[in-house]
């Protein structure tokens, strides 16, 4: 007989009928009552066995995690907490778990110890609501880019360009490291290297989709960046997947219009499409609120929270204004502030974004057109001189999750930006090309695919958002 999920038979009217599914093995008590898992749900079905018709040995290999293939009778449960459940008929032991070293026991593990097993740790109620959460705000992205006409362009992972400037990038090369060849400066000589030249693992893929959004009009990549930044934060990953569109004709404004309807479509997807997994990750996070203190409790429960990003209006402040907000606060004039802000061009950090989230407006809000100095240097310059036409998304708890721009299209601005950055012209000669045949105002913006699903999902460290997170000192799995 076909097996069929447990979220569909949960879902299903009982009629006595025989059904099979698969699972894991969650709970066995009192040698009666199985609770298995599929997978399909946040929820278990309870399959009833009879004790005195199976042979002892078999009931001794049903421990937490074995996975079983039940086939039973579907009736209406006598007991709470579920419509359904199976009365059991066979039972075949895909495989057992020895209960004294399966680690995922029917209890509260702490964070810290389910990441050192993260080969299992999914099967916890709140992995799977997590992960499951994360699966659907990824089939979000590429819905609500399709239904807006972009197309999905697969960007090099092997770059020889950093596009952040940040110079914090993982090498590619095979030569050998105990002996590399040099040059005749002493220097290694890395035209003998695959490539013929110095490669890295790519931090954004936004140049290479800037060259065919001037083409196509309207694309986006989805993969994967990576960044070798030695922080061991709750914000920060080696590797992570970005977002990024990357739109021809599109000026800064109509950037920030497509940045702001862009995430409150995905999250409304997942309001509409994850209220289990929501609802459970609701009721685990007032659980740990409870054990704050009052003050660092939050003001809204997650789904509530999603729900207000959803359905408000961003705020729209220029970075002018918000160093002037920032300036005459109260944790700025009492040196609240681990980076007190004193002056125009400050780098804003966490803290000052949260507070303009939080504490000022309480609603996310965009700030734009940033000092020229602190953002990279394809973004456009403005007729000031010292601005230029950036934006960055803010959220409450989150900070910073989205970073954008209207690029700089003049030719000439361009190259004057990267001399003074000594950025040389011969490594991005295709990218000045771009502004020598057919030159337009283009925009787009990154995205951290995991810090929006932390915010989406109510998590406090972005290494419980990402299947086998990579950080410094840690790549296990």
């Amino acid at each position: 007989m076909k097996s069929i999920s447990i979220k569909e038979i949960l879902s299903t009217e009982p009629k006595h009928q025989e059904v099979t599914i698969n699972g894991w093995v969650k709970t066995f008590r009192s040698n009666r009552f199985i609770a298995l898992n599929d997978g399909s749900t946040i929820h278990n079905i309870q399959c009833v066995v009879d004790f005195e018709q199976f042979d002892e040995e078999l009931l001794k290999q049903i421990a937490t995690g074995a996975a079983l293939k039940i086939t039973g009778t579907l009736v209406e449960s006598q007991g709470r907490g579920q419509s359904v459940e199976i009365q059991t008929n066979d039972i075949f032991v895909h495989g057992s778990a020895d209960p004294e070293t399966y680690p995922i026991q029917p209890k509260k593990h702490s964070m810290e110890f389910l990441r050192e097993k993260a080969h299992l740790r999914i099967r916890t109620n709140t992995f799977s609501a997590v992960m499951r959460v994360r699966s659907a705000l990824a089939f979000a992205v590429h819905k609500y880019f399709t239904d807006n006409g972009f197309y999905y362009f697969h960007a090099p992972i092997i770059t020889g360009s950093d596009a952040e400037g940040a110079g914090e990038m993982f090498r590619v090369t095979t030569l050998d490291e105990k002996n590399p060849p040099l040059d005749e400066n002493g220097e290694v000589n890395h035209k003998e290297d695959f490539f013929g030249k110095e490669t890295n693992l790519t931090v954004s893929g936004q140049l290479e989709a800037e060259a065919y959004a001037m083409a196509l009009g309207k694309v986006y990549t989805f993969g994967p960046t990576f960044r070798a930044e030695n922080s061991n934060t709750s914000r920060h990953l080696a590797e992570f997947w970005m977002i990024e569109p990357e739109m021809a004709f599109h000026d800064l404004d109509a950037n920030m219009d497509l940045a702001e309807d862009f995430i409150k479509g995905v999250l409304s997807y997942v309001l509409e499409n994850c209220a289990d997994d929501l609802a459970f990750l609701e009721k685990r996070l007032l659980d740990e609120e409870k054990t704050k203190p009052q003050a660092e409790r939050s003001d809204m429960a997650l789904i509530e929270k999603l729900k207000f990003i959803v359905d408000n209006n961003f705020k729209r402040v220029t970075y002018t204004e918000a160093i002037e907000i920032l300036r005459n606060s109260k944790p700025n004039k009492k040196k609240k502030f681990k980076y007190p802000i004193n002056e125009w061009g400050a780098d804003l950090q966490s803290e000052h974004e949260r507070f303009l989230v939080e504490k000022h407006f309480k609603c996310p809000v965009i700030l734009f057109d940033y000092p020229a100095k602190i953002k990279a240097f394809y973004m456009r310059l403005n007729e000031d001189g010292e601005t230029v036409r950036a934006m960055d998304i803010l959220f409450p708890g989150i900070g910073e999750i989205v970073g954008g721009s209207q690029r700089e299209e003049r030719l000439d601005v361009l190259k004057e930006k990267m001399a003074a950055l000594n950025i040389p012209e011969e490594e991005l000669w295709w990218y000045l090309d771009l502004r020598k045949f057919g030159t337009a105002v283009h925009s787009g913006f990154g995205l951290g695919f995991e810090r929006l699903v932390l915010f989406a999902t109510g998590m406090g460290n972005i290494r419980d958002v990402i299947p086998f997170p990579r950080t410094p000192q840690n790549a296990e799995f």
